[in-house]
């Protein structure tokens, strides 16, 4: 079993910054997918940007160029900085791992006000 923990999210005004974290525990297998989704209040819950255990990224349109994803395996933990932010981007962020088995968090508010 995997248990993924979100952390840094908040209230920030649009223009500003923000970093969330994921930390994974448990019995991690070494090559997975980990990524960032979020779901607006009425929204489908949609794609923000994955990376590899090798690295490789993958961003929605909507965040290219203002976001960025990365990780440090050796903390078994997923970052996503977020500059620029817009009050669009007020959503509930969920981590996300897929290795074996399909593994979310329990997700972390970010609010942007205009």
């Amino acid at each position: 079993q995997v248990q993924l923990v979100e952390s840094g999210g908040g209230l920030v005004q649009a223009g500003g910054s923000l970093r969330l974290s994921c930390a994974a525990s448990g019995s991690i297998f070494s090559i997975n997918v980990m990524g960032w989704y979020r779901q607006a209040p009425g929204k489908q819950r949609e794609l923000v940007a994955t990376i590899t255990s090798g690295g490789s990224t993958n961003y929605a349109d909507s965040v290219k160029g203002r976001f960025t994803i990365s990780r440090d395996n050796a903390k078994n933990t997923v970052y996503l900085q977020m500059n620029s932010l817009k009050p669009e981007d007020t959503a509930v962020y969920y981590c996300r791992m897929i290795s074996v088995r399909d593994y979310w968090g329990q997700g972390t508010q970010v609010t942007v006000s205009s």
